[in-house]
């Protein structure tokens, strides 16, 4: 599919939130829709779930993929669900693994103009248009977040967990960032430039662990959450 095409298809998909105005009301009925089908659909999953985040650019040779796939496995494996954002890269990679170990795969995917099509590891698939509509299902239906590495909208996910837990939003729950090699910059920039300047207190910085190791992962969460 060419370029012009794919920009012919998703061009309602593009800057949606700047085209919302006073007169569209008739856009809240559609918000609601999502918030209605989310709701309804998610809560009747009665196992405990665990959001994997990462790049949707990671390819499936990637370090990354395989141990997002690996933790992922190993997770169902004592009984956990998988949520992502049920795109390729390191979604794929969480709802592979899913998969493969027999487990709930769901996918909460959003429709993009480009990069993000539905991968098919999914087996509880749900589709949105707007951010904030999927970023309250991960929030209230996940008991863990596993942050690989990833680019903007990973940041994005991380950061607003961990100020909706700073600011007494939501109850705490385990955010784990595997991978110290690409995390510990970020880690030492929050110490160096947040804490010191008394931007964060202590007490945030143990909002979340960094791993490296597959089993680390998943026994840190099979500690802390437990069911």
């Amino acid at each position: 599919m060419s370029n012009h095409r794919r920009f012919s298809l998703n061009r309602e998909t593009q800057y949606c939130l700047n085209s919302m105005t006073t007169g569209d009301s008739w856009r809240m009925f559609r918000i609601m829709a999502e918030f209605v089908e989310g709701f309804d659909t998610l809560s009747e999953i009665k196992q405990p779930s665990v959001t994997i985040y990462g790049s949707a650019r990671t390819p499936e040779d990637d370090p990354d993929y395989i141990k997002a796939r690996q933790i992922s496995r190993r997770l169902v494996e004592y009984g956990y669900g998988i949520v992502t954002g049920g795109g390729p890269g390191i979604m794929e990679a969480a709802n592979r693994g899913a998969i493969e170990g027999e487990g709930l795969s769901i996918g909460l995917n959003i429709d993009l103009p480009h990069e993000q099509e539905g991968n098919k590891y999914v087996n509880l698939p749900l589709d949105f248009r707007y951010f904030f509509v999927r970023k309250v299902m991960f929030m209230k239906y996940s008991m863990a977040f596993v942050c690989m590495p990833g680019g903007l909208g990973s940041l994005d996910e991380l950061f607003e967990s961990l100020t909706l837990i700073q600011t007494r939003k939501i109850k705490p729950f385990p955010i784990i960032l595997v991978g110290s090699s690409f995390w510990n910059g970020l880690v030492d920039w929050i110490k160096e430039q947040l804490l010191s300047s008394g931007k964060i207190g202590d007490e945030d910085l143990l909002l979340f662990e960094v791993f490296d190791e597959v089993e680390d992962v998943v026994q840190h969460i099979r500690k802390t959450v437990v069911f």
